[in-house]
């Protein structure tokens, strides 16, 4: 499988429990290795040097800190393990956020953790930001304020980010491409408004969804009574079907892919998005 994460954007990964989404962000990040095949981040093999692991910044579902190190202990080992480390962004972000530089970590709530996690990944000053559902165990205000600077990290620095989170809220806010992946291949992927503009719901007599015309694609279909509520993929003018057309959200975009590969697992993978990971 082969996506680009431009830079200054951030692609969302979403997909049910178990689909690969850690394992694929854990493997580019080195953490873990291929049993088989090969990934390539940024030309190399993921923490192939010292030099590789500095061009990538990580922040984990736990948003792990040293409990013992105090924020500005924290700032310290940040410089002396990254030789692009930035001093005075990091040190501008934790006046910003409120930090105590002599709090130590284990003290910090939930939502300070989570933003000394993303200052550190971030002073690295690193091409790829890859987030592995770092604001799940958040608080609406503190994930709210999170999100706000992960976007103006990925501004400032014009990295590519990638996010992987179950709520799709958080996804509609900050991600302007998505991947969909379930059990380790990807559905759909492609820019969201694209992806939004290409999808539509369909209001149809039970049973015609079978007999759409060519250049609709039925992803899901929900029946009730006498008629059926498609989600479909159109390549074709939606004017020209005689089916009241309805625009879809996100969620029933992602819902109705998350459906269809339970249904049939390893049916189809987008064409335009690649293959299962290896």
């Amino acid at each position: 499988m082969n996506f680009t994460v431009p830079s200054g954007r951030v692609i969302g990964l979403v997909g049910p429990n178990g689909a690969g989404k850690s394992t694929l962000l854990h493997l580019a990040c080195g953490l873990i290795e291929p049993t088989s095949g090969s990934l390539s981040v940024l030309g190399s093999r993921p923490a192939a040097n010292a030099s590789h692991l500095a061009r990538v910044g990580f922040v984990a579902q736990s948003t792990p800190v040293y409990g013992s190190f105090t924020v500005a202990e924290h700032m310290k080992l940040g410089a002396r393990m990254n030789p692009a480390w930035d001093h005075a962004l990091a040190e501008r972000r934790i006046r910003q956020v409120g930090l105590d530089p002599l709090q130590r970590a284990g003290r910090l709530s939930g939502g300070q953790r989570a933003q000394l996690a993303l200052t550190v990944a971030a002073a690295k000053r690193p091409e790829l930001l890859i987030f592995d559902e770092p604001a799940a165990a958040l608080d609406p205000l503190a994930r709210k304020g999170f999100l706000r600077n992960l976007m103006e990290f990925v501004l400032e620095l014009g990295a590519g980010a990638v996010l992987s989170s179950h709520l799709l809220g958080d996804i509609e806010q900050v991600c302007d491409y998505l991947v969909v992946l379930c059990d380790s291949r990807v559905q759909v992927a492609g820019d969201t408004r694209d992806l939004l503009a290409g999808h539509a719901r369909l209001v149809v007599p039970r049973g015609e969804s079978d007999h759409l015309p060519a250049g609709v694609e039925v992803i899901s279909v929900e029946h009730g009574g006498e008629h059926s509520s498609a989600v479909v993929r159109i390549d074709i003018p939606p004017a020209s079907l005689p089916y009241p057309v309805e625009p879809v959200s996100l969620e029933e975009l992602v819902l109705a892919y998350m459906t269809r590969a339970a249904a049939v697992p390893g049916a189809r993978v987008d064409s335009a998005a690649g293959g299962p990971l290896r």
